[in-house]
Order: C-alpha cells, then structure tokens, then sequence
C-alpha cells in the first residue's frame, strides 16, 4: 500500500475588474438595477466581495468599474457561466454602450491606482512590470545597504525578513506612488 499523499495546490482568491459604461440618462436605473443584482449575487458560494468604483458626477464619462471578488477561479467561473449573472447582462443590455470590458486583477495593480481616482483601469502588465522593476531594483540596494549595519549579527533569514519588509514598506508609500506619479501618462496610454 502506498503511503504517498498528494498536497493540494493552495487556492488563492480572484479579483475581476468589469468596466460598463451607462448610456447618458439611464444611470438612475442602473444603479438601482446594480443594487439588485449585487444584494443577490453576494450570497452565491464562493463570493468574497463587490466593490463599485461610481464616475465622478458631472466628470463626463460615465463608466463603472464593478471589482468582484471570488475565493477561487473555479467559483469565478461558475458565477459567470451562471443564470443569476445571464440575467444581469440582459436586464442592463439596453442601458449600457457596448459590452462589458472584464479584466482578472493580480496584486501589482494595486500599485498603480493614483489615490483620488475613482476609476481603475490598470495599464498593461508589461508596463507595471516594467515600473515594478525601475522601483524595486534600486529599492532592494538602498535598503540592503542602509539595514546593513543593523542586521549583519542577525541569521541571514532574519537579514533577508528584515530586507523584505524595508522594502515592501518603502514600495507601497514612497516609491510606487512616486513612479506612478510621475509615469501615469505612459502607463495609461493605450496602443
């Protein structure tokens, strides 16, 4: 008898960025059609959370960004292939322009949301992996060389904890936005 055991691959959670734009005059009723949908469809298995991100009033476009959240892929695609979700896509048919733009979101996008956008469209992930490295690169030299003097006693596992954390810490207040910033133009460009 064998004693072997296969371990299962960790399940991650999935997030999905779906961008509607609502034809001019129906945003009072898709919002309301919105809110329906979402108090049913939070309690499907496997849902973790929606999050609306509204245009602007007044801002001119007048697309949403709907981000869901799933405890797997295999609960993202049951909840797409769904009837509940079928339904949806034809109540608000009439009420939007085109069809929905859907994107899976890895954690880098994160990084690159201006704070005060009310809309996230994230760039191309060759862009953000390309800014990714620009920040990290120097980021991980800096932080090396200025815990040196107080980490060199430590395990080298502690060194590199205490490494990884300097630089996370630094990436996501000081550098990222910084990049972001002042790249935000060729980052959105589209081609």
């Amino acid at each position: 008898m064998n004693s072997y055991r296969t371990v299962d691959k960790p399940v991650e959670p999935v997030a999905v960025l779906t961008l509607r734009t609502v034809k001019p005059g129906c945003e009072e009723r898709f919002e309301a059609e919105l809110h329906d949908f979402i108090a049913c469809s939070l309690h499907t298995e496997g849902q973790l959370g929606v999050h609306v991100l509204r245009p602007e009033p007044g801002s001119g476009p007048r697309e949403y960004g709907i981000v869901r959240r799933f405890s797997s892929t295999e609960y993202r695609d049951r909840f797409y292939c769904s009837s509940l979700f079928s339904q949806w896509e034809l109540t608000v048919a009439p009420l939007t322009e085109g069809g929905p733009k859907r994107q899976e979101l890895s954690g880098l996008e994160t990084w690159f949301t201006l704070p005060g956008q009310r809309s996230m469209i994230p760039p191309p992930r060759w862009k953000m992996a390309l800014v990714t490295v620009v920040g990290v690169w120097p980021t991980s030299m800096l932080v090396s060389w200025l815990l040196k003097p107080l980490t060199g006693n430590l395990l080298l596992p502690l060194q590199a904890l205490c490494v990884a954390v300097g630089i996370v810490i630094l990436l996501t207040w000081a550098i990222m936005p910084l990049l972001v910033r002042a790249l935000n133009p060729w980052l959105q460009r589209r081609s």
